[in-house]
């Protein structure tokens, strides 16, 4: 077998691996890459797979090896780009990905700075800093799906990394209790006084009033984000985002069953069943159809991949 080969075997077998992370570790992103085509299909799970890598190099690991696993990833994200071999197939299909997609170095790079901070056991004092946080490993996955999707107008990249935040201050506010047991809290303490964590133990029953007015403000600063978020999905193609509808609103209705809950995060974690998520389905489907006439008599996209790097907070944050 020649050079060429081994190559497109090694990639292919990178791809499937991928997308068996994908089905394994998020059924709610698999449902969504179910309606993408598949060659896109197959970009988005590589793109997860990476994301997935990188989250469990740094939480999969003694505390004590976490920083040394940062420092490993950073190193990984350089040979990246700078065309280096890689072992892991599915290294190896981001590697090739990264170079169809010209996705910039500066968002993977920032997704590691992200996993730093938890392995620094960064404490949140304000929403500020939350919010630098959730952009670091979930709005810049935004940003890397814009170079998957085939984004072509820059003016949709605040959006996307809008999008991600959203979604990771909603797992945030439904995943106090399990990030408790982990040793850490991510709830900022000018929004709730309770102490931090100081070992990986049960959260306290006591400290789920303590936490519901802050868990109920995160979950209206994540509703600013995805209406804001969803706004960039006229950017895509028609099929790309119903899709993205599909992830965003099973998502959502996370944070509006924590909601249910009274925000109570004390009742464990919030599920959305399969057939609620099929109802979301259906429900983003009638949405991506209104958007039709709009699309057909909108303004015709740019031609090239988007040329800027949104800079945080300049570029992404909002007031409000």
């Amino acid at each position: 077998m020649n050079g060429a080969a081994e190559n497109a075997e090694a990639l292919a077998h990178g791809e499937t691996l991928a997308g068996q992370d994908l089905r394994r570790g998020s059924k709610s992103f698999a449902l969504a890459g179910l309606l993408l085509p598949p060659r896109v299909r197959q970009d988005a799970a590589v793109c997860y797979a990476f994301c997935r890598y990188v989250d469990d190099a740094v939480d999969e690991v003694p505390p004590e090896r976490a920083a040394p696993a940062v420092v490993a990833l950073r190193a990984l994200v350089d040979e990246i780009y700078a065309g280096k071999p890689q072992k892991d197939p599915r290294l190896q299909a981001f590697a090739a990905l990264v170079v169809r997609t010209q996705m910039p170095r500066d968002y993977p790079l920032a997704l590691v700075e992200g996993m730093a901070m938890d392995a620094q056991g960064t404490r949140y004092d304000t929403l500020a800093d939350l919010l630098l946080y959730c952009h670091r490993v979930a709005g810049v996955v935004g940003l890397m799906m814009c170079h998957v999707l085939g984004v072509r107008d820059n003016a949709a990249l605040p959006q996307a990394a809008h999008l991600g935040i959203a979604m990771q201050l909603t797992n945030i506010c439904r995943d106090v209790a399990e990030d408790w047991g982990r040793g850490r809290l991510y709830v900022p303490r000018a929004l709730a006084e309770v102490p931090y964590p100081q070992e990986q133990c049960g959260l306290p029953e006591a400290l789920g009033p303590r936490l519901q007015p802050a868990v109920k403000a995160l979950l209206a600063e994540a509703e600013l984000y995805y209406k804001s978020g969803q706004k960039g999905l006229m950017h895509l193609s028609w099929r790309a985002a119903f899709a993205i509808r599909v992830a965003a609103w099973v998502y959502r209705d996370i944070g509006r069953g924590v909601a249910r809950r009274q925000w109570d995060v004390t009742r464990g974690r919030v599920i959305i069943s399969l057939p609620r998520k099929l109802c979301l389905a259906g429900g983003a489907f009638v949405r991506s159809i209104s958007d039709l006439p709009a699309r057909c008599f909108g303004r015709r996209r740019p031609l090239v991949l988007p040329t800027q790097v949104p800079r945080y907070p300049d570029d992404i944050l909002f007031s409000h």
